[in-house]
């Protein structure tokens, strides 16, 4: 009777140069206990200089290693096809300096966009004709509105991103956050698409 062995490949994970991906890191494995830990131990790939930032490795890869060793296995799988591998390299970590001209700029940045979009929209007009209307008087600085308004939209800002610092006020994620999501799935599948491609090349040029 056939060993029924499953396999669900993890999405994405990283590693260094040098590091041996073995099946156990590749993939969660649901296997009889005897064969099990020998499954995980299988190398499936080594990361050399020449897989630049990002590895795919094929469920097929995992299929053919466990069926070299075990070949009257019946292997299932389930979940993602594929595994991305993103290759890290050791970075030079930014010191004091670089974190505060980059806060800085940020800092500029962002005031200058919001200036410029209130000077658009006649923002500073605006708030003298409501003044207006419910004063009934003239005031070409309406500072009770003004000041209000201006907390109102850091409060505004602070909510819509749903952080303070490092503090999230609840689990639903941000705007910002679900398209960083989208973005890095679109990503992924560009990086999965490509990697194939050049496989395919490299198969059909030999």
């Amino acid at each position: 009777m056939a060993i029924s062995i499953y396999i669900r490949m993890r999405y994405k994970f990283t590693a260094a140069l040098g590091d041996c991906i073995r099946i156990g890191k590749l993939a969660h494995i649901i296997a009889p206990d005897r064969i099990k830990k020998e499954i995980a131990e299988l190398p499936i790939h080594r990361i050399v200089s020449k897989d630049n930032k990002f590895v795919v490795i094929d469920a097929m890869d995992v299929i053919q290693a466990i069926c070299k060793k075990f070949p009257d296995c019946d292997i299932q799988t389930v979940g993602p096809s594929q595994t991305i591998i993103e290759v890290v390299t050791k970075k030079r970590k930014s010191g004091p300096v670089f974190f505060i001209l980059v806060w800085v700029l940020l800092f500029i940045g962002a005031g200058l966009t919001i200036m410029n979009f209130h000077e658009d929209v006649s923002m500073a007009s605006v708030h003298r004709k409501i003044y207006h209307l419910v004063t009934g008087r003239e005031n070409a600085r309406p500072l009770i509105m003004q000041i209000p308004y201006s907390f109102g939209v850091g409060i505004g800002m602070i909510l819509f991103f749903n952080h303070i610092f490092k503090k999230r006020f609840n689990e639903e994620p941000s705007p910002l956050e679900v398209e960083m999501f989208n973005y890095q799935q679109d990503l992924d599948q560009y990086v999965i698409l490509e990697e194939n491609r050049k496989s395919e090349f490299k198969r059909h040029g030999d």
